[in-house]
């Protein structure tokens, strides 16, 4: 959020000085809250460690005792718990009818007024209307959203007018190595199809 506001400052022609009082949150020794622990939501708990962070995470199944441990991860059986005592927290969910609105009013009314929500899973996990309005009330400081629904937003939607909130056109996976890494991965999958070998990536159904 400050990222963004502190480019259009120092961009702007009718920048004159930088306010000395000015002042972000800290993100090392804060609190994050991973909803969501797979694959990405691990890489994200290893990559949050360097920052000192203290990691609470939600998932369908706990880790393993030593998976937690090499990341400092704390489990929390209740989403309710982590959402209370996170500073950021971070969706990286799938997209199913159980989590279709996950995150409603209920949830942001239980998070800190000084809280972050995070979104890098999809749009339809956050109730955008209560999100709104959590934004506007300050409820929550702010959001970062990868994700919305729809993509891109109308033009006159009420998330693209709020100064506490940063969208991105779902660019988490916008690079050229990550793209070429799926499209091999892909190709990967269809050969193992085409000559009656196990699938590496196979999604068994639930």
């Amino acid at each position: 959020i400050y990222l963004h506001a502190g480019c259009q400052i120092a961009m702007s022609p009718d920048t004159k000085h930088f306010a000395v009082d000015w002042l972000g949150v800290e993100v090392t020794r804060a609190t994050l809250g991973i909803i969501g622990m797979g694959s990405i939501g691990y890489k994200v708990a290893q990559r949050a460690r360097a920052f000192n962070i203290r990691i609470l995470y939600h998932n369908r199944n706990r880790r393993r005792k030593e998976e937690e441990e090499a990341v400092g991860a704390h489990y929390c059986a209740k989403m309710e718990d982590l959402l209370q005592q996170s500073d950021f927290v971070m969706l990286v969910v799938n997209l199913t009818p159980e989590t279709h609105k996950l995150i409603g009013k209920k949830e942001l009314g239980l998070m800190k007024p000084t809280a972050t929500l995070i979104n890098i899973s999809r749009g339809a996990v956050i109730d955008q209307d209560a999100l709104v309005e959590a934004l506007q009330n300050k409820v929550i400081r702010a959001a970062a959203l990868d994700v919305t629904y729809p993509e891109p937003l109308p033009r006159d939607h009420p998330l693209l007018n709020l100064n506490n909130v940063i969208i991105t056109p779902h660019i988490g996976t916008a690079t050229v190595q990550a793209i070429r890494m799926m499209a091999e991965e892909a190709i990967a999958n269809m050969l193992a199809v085409l000559n009656d070998q196990p699938i590496p990536s196979e999604v068994f159904p639930k």
